[in-house]
């Protein structure tokens, strides 16, 4: 269950904090229910449109052709919080049209998707107080350095991080793929999340670190 803590980051009064055992559990069981209504069973790795789709759902527009150049050639998704409605979120026309970076778009959908679901609420209450260091108040900018691995000190960033993890890669199904192999070679354990989940070297290896299944 969410508690609230102190923000340091001066956003806001107090923030939620959430354990990852919480976000692990809580969007295995959002994919895991939205993959049954929709096809009927829970395969892995999702298909990339399912992920619009989700987003779709839950937010109220989802724009895979934005242009973001206005904030950095870093920056590859936003999501703008609306006063009292669902947010509307953005995402890089180049990961899009690229089939080079369709693993990068997944996690920059799933890493929005975790915005929409863990942060539009506050922004309904805290609409004076959002960002004042941005120049666009009402949108929060994710670089592409943030998109999965985002420092602790940065809450918001490293939630959706988080989810974008366990979304992709939820976590029992990853201990269930790790604890049939025989081997204990960690390159082995990432490229088996590689192609099971369809997630770059680096999302995988960083799940791993997450989950404490490599040191």
């Amino acid at each position: 269950m969410v508690r609230y803590v102190k923000d340091n980051t001066g956003r806001f009064t107090e923030r939620p904090h959430y354990e990852p055992a919480e976000l692990d559990l809580e969007f295995e069981k959002v994919i895991c229910s939205y993959l049954k209504e929709k096809h009927g069973r829970v395969q892995f790795p999702i298909d990339t449109e399912d992920l619009k789709n989700l987003i779709e759902r839950d937010a109220c527009e989802l724009d895979c052709y934005s242009d973001l150049s206005e904030y950095g050639t870093d920056v590859e998704g936003a999501t703008k919080f609306l006063l009292n409605k669902k947010p509307i979120v953005l995402i890089s026309q180049r990961l899009t049209e690229d089939a080079r970076y369709e693993n990068r778009l997944r996690t920059t959908l799933t890493h929005e998707y975790g915005h929409v679901r863990l942060h539009s609420y506050l922004f309904n209450f805290n609409q004076t107080q959002q960002f004042p260091q941005l120049e666009c108040r009402d949108h929060f900018i994710c670089k592409r350095d943030n998109i999965v691995d985002a420092p602790r000190a940065n809450w918001m960033e490293w939630q959706a991080g988080y989810v974008c993890g366990a979304i992709l890669m939820p976590k029992s199904y990853v201990h269930k793929l790790i604890n049939q192999q025989t081997s204990n070679d960690c390159e082995e354990y990432i490229s088996l999340i590689v192609e099971q989940f369809k997630v770059s070297r680096e999302a995988a290896k960083i799940r791993l670190l997450k989950l404490k299944i490599l040191n």
